[in-house]
Formats: C-alpha cells, structure tokens, sequence
C-alpha cells in the first residue's frame, strides 16, 4: 500500500511543478513544436506522456540526448498531462523553456 501511495505523491509534486511552470516560466505543448524546441537547444527540459507512441517517443529521447536535455516520462495519458497544464486539450510532449519560480529543472524524479 505504501509504494502506491508514494507514487501518487509524485505525481501530484509533479503537477504541481507543472502548474507553476504553466503559470510562472515559459513551457511549449505539443510534438512539432517540441521538437522544434530541442533541435534549437532552447528546451530544458522535456515531457513524455505515457501513451505517446513508440516511434514519436524515440525521437524526442534521441533529440534530447543529442540536446543533453532531461527527459522525464510523465506517468499519465496525454489527456491527463493536457490537464496538468491547465489546458482542455491532449498533448503527448511538453518542453520547458523556462522553469520560472518551479523546482522542477531541478528535481530528479
């Protein structure tokens, strides 16, 4: 009972990081764009949903190890990562430009 409990945990420290990240710094929803942002190296850090497919998934991995970018795997649906962000929409891919007053470019969940 208690890992499932610490996961939960880490996802809503996560959203949370999102949100503020949303509301404070500089973030780009989305694939195309995402990928726009790691081949400039304007990214620092980037996020995956977990039901992004395989090939998408791959190719954002390899940019950011091109990019020496943090990938973090979002445990969450593209739905679900959509709504952290506080929008009504999916996305597969997040790109934080500017991490603002979040903790997030420094955590390492």
């Amino acid at each position: 009972m208690a890992p499932a409990k610490k996961a939960k945990k880490n996802v809503e420290s996560m959203n949370s990081r999102l949100k503020l990240v949303m509301k404070s710094g500089k973030a780009i929803l989305g694939y195309k764009s995402g990928v726009k942002g790691l081949r400039t190296g304007k990214s620092k850090m980037v996020l995956i949903a977990s039901n992004c497919p395989p090939l998408r998934k791959s190719e954002v991995e390899y940019l950011a190890m091109l990019a020496k970018i943090q990938v973090h795997h979002y445990s969450g649906d593209n739905t679900e990562l959509g709504t952290a962000c506080g929008k009504l929409f999916n996305c597969s891919v997040v790109s934080i430009l500017d991490g603002g007053d979040s903790d997030i470019l420094s955590s390492k969940e």
